[in-house]
C-alpha cells in the first residue's frame, strides 16, 4: 500500500454529472487535499453504446467549475470552457480525439477504461492460470431463462455454477458449438469477507451468499467489478470513498484483490442523497445535474459549501455553516459522515447561495449578472460606460434579495423597460392602480415630484411621508400604489432607493401612465 493517500473519482460518461456523484467527488477531493494526497479522475467508458461527448463534458466542465482540480487524469489544461464544449452531433470518440483527452496527465494512465483493455486481459489470464477464474459458456438467453424459472419457484436465482468445473473435453465441445465464453470468478463458498468501513464501521458478508462474478463478458469487455479492481490496484488507490449503493460489490472486489495478491484499499461508503420524500434523489425532485445549477446562477463556492454539509458535519469550532474551501479541507474527516441518507434541500442551497452573493464585491456581481440580463433582453452587450453604470445601480438594488444570479432579471427588469413597455402584475393593477383613491394619491405625488429641487433618497422620503400626513392616510397608502406604478409589481427594493435610481424623468413618465389608466 502506498504511504500517501490516493483517491479517485470514476464516473461513467453515460449521463449528466449528478449532484450525488458531485458530492462523492467533493469528499474524495477534500480527503486528498487535507492529507497532501492525490486526487485521480478516471473515466469508466467501457459501455460504448451509451457513452456520449455531452456526458463527459458535463463531468470535466463541472469539476472545473467547482474548482475540484484533479492531479491525474484527462488533461484539459490549456483548453478554454468554449474549447471543452462538444461540437454539434460530435461522437464520443471524436470528442476524445479532437481534444486529445486520452493522452492524460499522470504516471498511472491511461485514464480511460476503454484504453486499458490489455491490462484487463492480462489480469484475466493471471486469474485463469491460478484457477481463481473459469470460462462460462452459458448464453445470456439461457441465464435469463434459468433465472426466471427459479424466481417463479421462489428459489435461489443466482448463477448455479454449472460451468465451474467443466472438463477440458466438455469445454472443447462447447467451443466447437461456436459458443464464446465469458469468464467468471471462482467465489469461495465458505467463510466471511469483512472490512472496517470508515463510515459504516465493521461490515461483513457471508461468502456463501456471493454469486460467481462475471469478470469478462463474452465480447471480451470487462465488467465493472473486475475493471475497477484492476484500475484501483494499478493506480495504487489507497482509499475508496463512494456511494453506499456500491456496498454489495465491496466483498466481491475484496476477494478479487486477494486473489490477485494486491493490497486492499480502505473503504468508506457514503449514504445517498435523498429528496424531501426521503426517496433516492432523481429528476422528479427538480434539477439534479450539476451544470443546471451553474446555468441557474448558483456560485461554485456555494455549491461546494452546501454539498459538503449534506450528511457531514464540520464539528465543533466551526463558525456557522458558511465555510471556505480551505476550511473544508482542514476539517473534513470521512469518519464524521452520517450513516443515514442526506436530504438535498433546494431551499437551503438557495439560502447558502444568497449568503455568498451578498458577500461579493458589487462590481464582481455585476459582471456575473450581465449575461443573465443580456439573455433576458434587458441589456445588449457590449455596454457603454453609461449603460454599465445604470446596470450597476440596478444590480446594487437586487443584491440583498438575490438567491441566484438569475434572480437579477426578475428583480431589475422593470428598471430597463421603456415606460410604454412596462408590464404590471395583476395584483399591482387590481389592488393599487384601479381605484380612484390611489390614482388621486399618484397624481398629487406626481406634481410634488416635478417641483423637487433635489431628487435624492431623503427628499423623496420627505415628500412621500409629507403627502400621507396631509391626506390623513398611512404612509403605506402612498408607498404601495407608487411602487406599483413605477415597477409594475407589489414587491421589490425600498421605494425611495427605487425612485432615486429610476430618476425624475422616468418616475414622472410612469406616474403619468398610471394616472391615465394603464
Amino acid at each position: 500500500m502506498a504511504t500517501l493517500v490516493r483517491v479517485r473519482m470514476a464516473p461513467s460518461p453515460t449521463g449528466p454529472f449528478h449532484v450525488g456523484s458531485v458530492r462523492t467527488a467533493l469528499f474524495n477531493y477534500l480527503f486528498a487535499r487535507g492529507r497532501g494526497g492525490t486526487f485521480v479522475l478516471r473515466i469508466e467508458d467501457t459501455d460504448q453504446a451509451r457513452n456520449t461527448a455531452a456526458s463527459l463534458w458535463s463531468t470535466l466542465a463541472g469539476l472545473r467549475w467547482l474548482g475540484l482540480e484533479w492531479d491525474e487524469g484527462p488533461s484539459i489544461r490549456g483548453l478554454s470552457d468554449e474549447d471543452l464544449q462538444p461540437l454539434p452531433n460530435e461522437s464520443y470518440n471524436d470528442y476524445l480525439t479532437r481534444l486529445n483527452l486520452s493522452a492524460g496527465s499522470g504516471e498511472h494512465g491511461p485514464y480511460f477504461q476503454s484504453q486499458r483493455l490489455s491490462l484487463y486481459s492480462n489480469a484475466i489470464e493471471e486469474l485463469l492460470d491460478k484457477g481463481a477464474a473459469y470460462h462460462c459458456y452459458c448464453s445470456p438467453e439461457e441465464l435469463k431463462t434459468r433465472r426466471e424459472e427459479l424466481e417463479a419457484r421462489k428459489g435461489d436465482s443466482r448463477y448455479d455454477g454449472r460451468c465451474r468445473d467443466l472438463t477440458p473435453e466438455r469445454e472443447q465441445v462447447l467451443r466447437e458449438e461456436g459458443r464464446r465464453p465469458a469468464v467468471r470468478f471462482r467465489m469461495p463458498k465458505e467463510g466471511v469477507t469483512a472490512w472496517d468501513d470508515l463510515v459504516r464501521g465493521q461490515t461483513e458478508f457471508q461468502n456463501s451468499e456471493l454469486e460467481d462474478l462475471v469478470l469478462q463478458k463474452s465480447d471480451g469487455f470487462p465488467t465493472y467489478n473486475f475493471a475497477v479492481v484492476i484500475d484501483d490496484a494499478l493506480m495504487e488507490i489507497t482509499h475508496v470513498l463512494r456511494g453506499e449503493d456500491g456496498i454489495s460489490n465491496t466483498p466481491k472486489q475484496i476477494l478479487l484483490y486477494q486473489a490477485l495478491g494486491k493490497p486492499v484499499p480502505v473503504f468508506a461508503h457514503v449514504p445517498l442523497l435523498l429528496g424531501k420524500d426521503r426517496s433516492k434523489l432523481s429528476k422528479r425532485h427538480g434539477a439534479t445535474a450539476l451544470l443546471d445549477f451553474r446555468d441557474k446562477g448558483f456560485l461554485p463556492e456555494a455549491m461546494v459549501n452546501a454539498l459538503s454539509l449534506l450528511g457531514w458535519s464540520p464539528g465543533e469550532g466551526a463558525e456557522g455553516e458558511v465555510l471556505s474551501m480551505e476550511a473544508l479541507v482542514q476539517r473534513f474527516q470521512p469518519e464524521a459522515i452520517n450513516k443515514s441518507g442526506a436530504i438535498f434541500d433546494y431551499e437551503k442551497l438557495e439560502w447558502m447561495n444568497g449568503e455568498y452573493l451578498r458577500k461579493l464585491d458589487l462590481d464582481e456581481l455585476v459582471e456575473l449578472c450581465l449575461p443573465f440580463l443580456a439573455t433576458a433582453g434587458c441589456i445588449t452587450l457590449p455596454l457603454s460606460s453609461e449603460q454599465r453604470h445604470r446596470a450597476r445601480q440596478a444590480v446594487s438594488l437586487a443584491q440583498e434579495r438575490m438567491k441566484s444570479l438569475s434572480d437579477v432579471v426578475q428583480q431589475t427588469n422593470f428598471f430597463f423597460s421603456p415606460t410604454d413597455q412596462l408590464s404590471y402584475e395583476d395584483k399591482a393593477r387590481d389592488k393599487w392602480l384601479s381605484n380612484q383613491e390611489s390614482l388621486k394619491v399618484l397624481a398629487d405625488l406626481r406634481d410634488r415630484l416635478a417641483s423637487l429641487s433635489s431628487f435624492d433618497h431623503n427628499s423623496l422620503e420627505s415628500v412621500v411621508r409629507g403627502l400621507s400626513e396631509e391626506m390623513g392616510v398611512s404612509a403605506s397608502k402612498v408607498i404601495h400604489p407608487t411602487r406599483a406604478a413605477l415597477s409594475g409589481r407589489t414587491w421589490g427594493p425600498g421605494l425611495f432607493e427605487l425612485m432615486e435610481l429610476l430618476g425624475r424623468e422616468r418616475c414622472l413618465e410612469r406616474l403619468d401612465r398610471a394616472c391615465a389608466g394603464i
